[in-house]
């Protein structure tokens, strides 16, 4: 059986809700869906959806770092945006962070 290894946020709604952070099991780490919820309500970054989205990047980037990965070993992503007229402002800041995931060179066995 393959070690199990999770990588919480530290959220207070973790246990409650009943899920990690990070999830890593073998090679392979999942990381759950992340937001800039600041504590005491709001989020970080305010109104300004860029800032919300880099601190989940941020975020996503330290659990996978504690798992043992990094931010180049992602293969998928998936943004939600509520006013889909403001996607650029997230856009860019998906960008900053995987702007040159197509020039990574593969993965040598």
């Amino acid at each position: 059986m393959m070690q199990r290894q999770l990588v919480s946020s530290g959220a207070v709604w973790e246990p409650v809700v009943g899920y990690s952070r990070a999830v890593r099991v073998g090679h392979w780490v999942s990381v759950a869906g992340t937001t800039a919820a600041a504590e005491g309500g709001g989020a970080v970054g305010g109104d300004d959806i860029g800032a919300q989205a880099r601190e989940a990047l941020r975020r996503i980037a330290a659990a996978l770092e504690e798992a043992g990965a990094g931010l180049e070993h992602v293969v998928r992503t998936r943004m939600f945006v509520t006013d889909i007229s403001r996607w650029e402002e997230v856009g860019r800041a998906h960008g900053e962070v995987f702007g040159q995931v197509g020039q990574l060179r593969p993965w040598s066995r």
